[in-house]
């Protein structure tokens, strides 16, 4: 069986017998013999094989070019060189595949853009290769948060009738032909009414939550939004965690709590990944993550930010407003300039709010909470959710929703009713966030977006 470079990398003895496959980064040539560097995407660093010549299989070196695949054969030693702890010198070596000169991948500095173009082939360079190792080791992460603190993972759907958001915003699924030329009625579609893929999962954890306690839910979901900025994907990932007898505070308590979790993760259990995101993408990403980590978050009513952001003297894009959204350039201002650290706003107008979430007392605003974080604003919003059946029923009337089409919702109300909260956090903004990478594009592995799924 072969040994992943990894852990050959951090061999506490020489070996005498070794088995690793990778693909060539580079190869020198002497007379006498011959260095390779693999990688085997397990990690960040690179194998050197010293292959001599008249080694086994060593006859095909001219054609272990930079993509080609390799299997080696040998004995881990100390390094005579500098620049890693342990080599492999080769007993055999063997050819897998070639890569020919148009491999686009030969030359180092390539643009995000262009490697965008080639999503199937990024994951091979450096960068990539740690963005989606921190994603798969963040994805683990996020399970380990939770059932450390005994919540249930809930798969919700993924088509569903119900718009969560109210935006009307969503994808369409159906089975009927387009090209019919003439009107076709739900009776001939799949499911027999309108069905679409899930902006969220959180009314249908609802009910588990409202049965189980504390859940979760971490998938796939889509908004046919057409946006094209670096925040926005047609399909993200959402973590969505409901809690069963929880307020806003407890509801803005794990919030931030799950966010330092995260961020500690990152920071203490990343392979050496992060180090090439602080050399080349953001120099002081560890500084900021280690006092995200490490030092308590602002919390104020909306009305108050607003007034904060109205008295700040800076000139914004999009004017400041009671009553409206907080733009993302305020959201920033707020954590990047004012409070310098993360930031968490709470009771918002009803009026900008979905129907689910708890009325004040006040009758004006809602137990909203948005959670922002310096260099992307938002990264969590949740609410406590409107536990009262006769106040529910008039949210949704107000909003213009059936209760024949959400009966199901509404039964959670009216038979043992809880108070309960929860959020969702956009996985791709969380890990954003702990690269320092700009772009959503960037961190996921095959971006949908406007006008491009070519996978």
């Amino acid at each position: 069986m072969r040994s992943l470079i990894r852990d050959l990398l951090a061999a506490d003895a020489p070996a005498d017998s070794i088995k690793a496959a990778g693909w060539v980064r580079t190869r020198r040539d002497s007379k006498a013999f011959s260095f390779l560097e693999i990688n085997d995407g397990s990690c960040l660093g690179n194998l050197q094989i010293i292959i001599d010549q008249g080694t086994p299989g060593s006859d095909e070196l001219p054609k272990m070019t930079t993509g080609a695949s390799v299997a080696i054969e040998g004995k881990l030693v100390a390094s005579q060189g500098g620049g890693q702890k342990w080599e492999v010198q080769a007993g055999s070596v063997r050819l897998l595949g070639t890569a020919p000169d148009d491999f686009p991948l030969q030359k180092k500095g390539h643009s995000p853009e262009f490697l965008r173009s080639i999503a199937h082939l990024r994951p091979r360079t450096n960068l990539y290769g740690a963005m989606f190792r921190i994603r798969s080791r963040m994805s683990f992460a996020v399970h380990r948060f939770f059932q450390e603190r005994g919540f249930h993972y809930i798969h919700t759907p993924i088509i569903t009738a119900s718009d969560c958001e109210g935006a009307g915003e969503m994808f369409r699924v159906t089975t009927l032909d387009p090209t019919e030329g003439k009107k076709q009625g739900f009776d001939r579609d799949f499911f027999e009414k309108a069905t679409h893929l899930t902006v969220s999962g959180q009314l249908e954890g609802e009910t588990f939550a409202c049965a189980l306690g504390n859940i979760y839910t971490f998938g796939p979901t889509f908004r046919a939004e057409n946006s094209n900025t670096s925040r926005h994907a047609a399909e993200f990932w959402m973590i969505e965690p409901e809690m069963a007898f929880c307020d806003l505070t407890g509801d803005m308590d794990l919030a931030e709590e799950m966010v330092k979790y995260l961020v500690a993760e990152a920071l203490e259990k990343q392979d050496g990944d992060l180090s090439i995101f602080e050399k080349f993408i953001d120099k002081g990403l560890r500084q900021r993550l280690e006092f995200v980590a490490s030092n308590p978050f602002e919390r104020l009513p909306y009305t108050e930010a607003v007034e904060i952001l109205k008295k700040s003297g800076k000139r914004f894009d999009y004017p400041v407003e009671h009553g409206q959204n907080l733009q993302s350039e305020h959201e920033r201002w707020l954590t990047e300039e004012h409070f310098q650290r993360p930031v968490t706003v709470f009771d918002y107008p009803k009026e900008i709010k979905p129907f689910y979430m708890r009325l004040n007392d006040d009758g004006k605003t809602v137990t909203a909470m948005d959670l922002l974080v310096p260099g992307i604003g938002e990264i969590v919003g949740g609410s406590q959710r409107e536990e009262r059946l006769d106040v529910l029923r008039a949210n949704m009337e107000r909003h213009g929703l059936s209760e024949e089409e959400y009966g199901w919702y509404v039964d959670t109300r009216k038979y043992g009713s809880v108070p309960h909260a929860g959020f969702g956090m956009g996985f791709e903004r969380l890990l954003m966030f702990v690269t320092g990478m700009q772009n959503i594009r960037d961190v996921i592995p095959f971006a949908r977006t406007p006008g491009h799924c070519e996978f």
